[in-house]
């Protein structure tokens, strides 16, 4: 997997925010999706790549600036002769293992910020590691935690939108700690909903039990109720696995996947076999 510092941050573009808007309620962990136009018309984006924001900052080792990256989160689309870009971000703030001092996060306080009107600058794009099958009819199993959705919301709308006639199951999995708190499949912007009647497209939710005890979401429960299907899936030789999220989805994933198959050696297996053939990817963060 590559470290941020091994992506080229020396072409820059400047891009403006054309809207800001928080998607979760006010008594949640606030994110907000943010439209961005890039003002130089050579900057293309496809939905199966990344860009990167860089914030000017006085870190440490004398770094100038803060580099993040951040998925495509809808269609990109040309207005006028230049590209619009959708991101979702999650503001977020971490503790000192060793202060125990709380700091904010440099690039999710700097965008959930930023208004309407403001210029940010950009790099990118870069690819991701999740491209749609050329066999319309191979099996997704997609898993999302928190903002991972994004790559997959953009995934998904390309593949009914663009794509077509898609054969293969498509199975998302989707976590966040509450109802309030998913993105994009809730009454307010519910458009993954958009596609539950596809025959092929089923999205399943997984939440915390008690999100006010901040206890962990039940992602392999689960990933677990549909263990049947699950199997079937995993058994065929045109099923791909994409996951977006935390460092803990895999420990979940790997609890899941193994006790669905009868043995953690098993599943060891099958996950080799699905990375080799190029059917396994993730962006872990």
């Amino acid at each position: 997997m590559a470290n941020l510092s091994d992506y080229n941050t020396e072409k820059k573009y400047q891009a403006v925010v054309k809207k800001t808007e928080r998607l979760t309620p006010a008594d949640t962990e606030e994110v907000r999706e943010i439209l961005l136009e890039v003002k130089q018309p050579e900057f293309d984006c496809k939905v199966d790549q990344s860009f990167g924001v860089l914030v000017q900052t006085n870190g440490e080792f004398g770094r100038k600036f803060h580099h993040r990256l951040y998925s495509v989160a809808d269609l990109p689309a040309r207005e006028n002769g230049k590209t619009l870009i959708t991101m979702l971000v999650k503001r977020c703030s971490y503790v000192d293992d060793f202060s125990g001092e709380q700091y904010k996060g440099v690039a999710s306080n700097y965008l959930c910020d930023r208004k309407v009107g403001d210029e940010i600058t950009i790099t990118g794009p870069f690819e991701l590691p999740f491209s749609v099958p050329e066999d319309k009819n191979a099996n997704l199993i997609l898993i999302g935690m928190g903002t991972g959705i994004a790559p997959f919301r953009a995934f998904i709308k390309h593949i009914y939108h663009n794509v077509k006639d898609w054969k293969g199951r498509i199975r998302l999995f989707y976590g966040a700690r509450s109802g309030l708190e998913l993105l994009y499949l809730n009454e307010k912007d519910g458009d993954l909903t958009n596609y539950y009647d596809e025959e092929t497209f089923k999205a399943f939710r997984a939440l915390s039990p008690r999100p006010t005890w901040s206890d962990p979401i039940a992602l392999d429960t689960a990933i677990e109720e549909r263990a049947e299907e699950i199997f079937e899936m995993l058994s065929l030789n045109n099923t791909y696995v994409y996951v977006a999220g935390y460092e803990k989805v895999r420990e979940k994933l790997d609890k899941a996947f193994a006790n669905i198959l009868g043995s953690r050696i098993k599943w060891e297996t099958r996950k080799a076999e699905l990375v080799v053939g190029d059917k396994w990817a993730e962006v872990i963060y």
